[in-house]
């Protein structure tokens, strides 16, 4: 496989090569969903396009919780298929396909009954492992153990006394949601798919009642593009319906749309050595370890609202600070709070109200020939979804196509990840950088750290972290526009880095340096220098007064009052 680049000109050379030739299947939408679809079929050999509206994970794909997890409250709904399945993605994601960017994450669960609480806990965890082990994946993570209140107060001395009568540490596994669906799609592109974002769908080609492509807008540009496909494949997760309404039809089944925001808080203000689950009256709550920070979700309502941009209220935030002060020594507050980010999950309608009780199992559906819908799920699943879509395609194409390989296919940065790791002392000498922040890049870029260090060795000045947002190197933000296919300024702050979230300006004090660093690359002059800079601002402030709404409504107007960037 070789190591696919994604800069502007691989972008227009990709738009123009879809156009081309019929291809054997597009995917429309790169959420995690969508990036694995066109992995699934390129490595397959079929010739397969991705197109994406706005960025690679710009919808639901890069605010999440960022967990790898089986799913332990479906054990408590009897859902044992469903958790066994997401164990054994779980353990493949560890293990063997992205071991640079899935980590182990350790969780306590708080006991507040004693005896039988212990016992109907314990046996859900106990039962949680060895479906894991049995999975033939889970053996890299350690197993649950049982803690006292003393030892549990040893681990977390943030809570409570009286808020526990001992605890349960059982672990799950992490990832940057964004990073990882950029990488997935920089995979796929290896293995030949062409892909570009910035590139949304406006209508579908029919011949009679057969789709047969789809016209496409290049978002930057103006240009309009026909790409012809034997199959196309929908995977717009909460856009669902409104893409299925492009030829008018709905499908068999309709996607409902429930936010969940979380708060990003700095390390310190929570003194723990493991990450928090904690029941709530609807749900369940995590406290995340995050690098330099804690990670707090999530909330689970209804929204009916703009989709391209959820926004948190003050009654979401409330609610968060809340719960978690419930069982904290020292209390949070509003102050303590860098981030907040609020994402769609895409769910299956069924009979209940609330979006808690709706499936998070996936569907795929033919509703019309030579278009397939994929949706649903969850984010640890994507690979078993994308697999079944791409099932359900090449069922309609008129050739021999072999079967699903992604189980076996390392993505982007997987292959001697470890090795490097091993070395990281030997390539911190090498460079000049601290240990710490070798570290730092093979945890988010793998094998390709090379890359980024041959930047640095031809600027120097690379080398050195942004000013605002020391845990970044200038070097991040080039390969981001460079490589990842970061068009926008946004798209760096937000999905390449997590500075809009880890940051208590949001990222506005190191804007201007990530645009002058961004601009060479991508052609800007400095008039579009400003308007990046000037967008980005906006959008923050928009989010900040969102965030100071009481409800949804308001909340929705005042995030809508930051345009979308528009390139020139």
């Amino acid at each position: 496989m070789r190591t696919a680049t994604l800069g502007p000109a691989e972008r227009a050379d990709a738009l123009t090569a879809m156009a081309e030739r019929e291809l054997d299947v597009l995917v429309v939408g790169a959420g995690v969903v969508g990036a694995g679809t066109v992995l699934d079929a390129a490595t397959r050999g079929l010739s397969t396009g991705l197109v994406e509206a706005s960025d690679w994970a710009s919808g639901t794909s890069s605010r999440s919780s960022k967990l790898i997890h089986g799913g332990l409250r479906y054990l408590e709904m009897l859902d044992f298929a469903l958790v066994r399945e997401a164990l054994k993605e779980r353990g493949l994601l560890l293990e063997r396909l992205a071991p640079h960017l899935v980590k182990p994450v350790p969780f306590l669960y708080p006991l507040q009954h004693k005896g039988w609480e212990r016992l109907y806990a314990g046996s859900g965890v106990a039962l949680y492992d060895a479906m894991s082990v049995s999975s033939g994946h889970g053996r890299g993570l350690p197993m649950h153990r049982h803690l006292s209140r003393r030892h549990a107060l040893r681990v977390a001395p943030a809570l409570k006394k009286d808020a526990l009568v001992g605890a349960l540490q059982y672990y799950d596994a992490q990832m940057d949601d964004a990073r990882y669906v950029a990488t997935l799609v920089r995979t796929a592109a290896g293995y030949g798919a062409h892909v570009a974002n910035r590139a949304r769908v406006t209508g579908f080609l029919r011949e009679g009642e057969r789709v047969v492509g789809a016209r496409v807008q290049d978002v930057e540009g103006g240009e309009e593009y026909e790409i012809r496909a034997k199959q196309v494949v929908n995977a717009t997760g909460v856009w669902t319906d409104d893409t299925q309404a492009l030829i008018a039809e709905r499908g068999q089944f309709h996607v409902r749309a429930s936010k969940g925001i979380h708060l990003v808080v700095p390390k310190d203000r929570i003194h723990s050595s493991t990450g928090l689950i904690l029941r709530t009256e609807k749900s369940v709550l995590f406290v995340i370890p995050w690098g330099r920070h804690w990670i707090i979700g999530t909330t689970d309502t209804d929204w009916d609202l703009d989709k391209a941009h959820p926004a948190a209220s003050s009654a979401d935030i409330d609610y968060l600070l809340e719960h978690v002060n419930s069982v904290l020594n020292t209390p949070l507050g509003r102050d303590d709070v860098e981030g907040v980010y609020a994402g769609l999950r895409p769910l299956l309608a069924g009979e209940s109200d609330a979006t808690s009780k709706l499936s998070r199992e996936h569907t795929v559906a033919h509703p019309a020939p030579g278009l397939v819908v994929v949706a649903g799920g969850k984010y640890t699943t994507y690979r078993v979804m994308a697999k079944d879509a791409v099932d359900e395609a090449v069922h309609a194409l008129d050739q021999r196509v072999a079967d699903c390989v992604t189980e076996d296919i390392p993505l982007l940065g997987a292959e001697g990840y470890r090795a490097l790791w091993n070395a990281r002392a030997r390539i911190a000498a090498r460079t000049g950088l601290h240990v710490v922040r070798v570290e730092h890049l093979l945890n988010r870029y793998g094998s390709m750290t090379e890359e980024l260090l041959e930047l640095v060795k031809g600027d120097p000045s690379l080398g050195e972290p942004l000013a605002g947002a020391e845990d970044y190197l200038r070097a991040e933000v080039v390969y981001a526009a460079s490589h990842e296919g970061a068009r926008h300024l946004d798209d760096v702050l937000t999905r390449r880095t997590r500075i809009s979230i880890e940051t208590f300006d949001r990222g506005t004090r190191c804007a201007r340096e990530c645009a002058d660093l961004m601009a060479p690359v991508l052609g800007w002059d400095t008039s579009q220098v400003e308007r990046e800079v000037e967008h980005y601002r906006k959008r923050v402030e928009a989010e900040r007064e969102s965030q100071r709404q009481p409800d949804d409504l308001t909340a929705d107007a005042a995030r809508l009052g930051a345009p979308d960037i528009v390139p020139r």
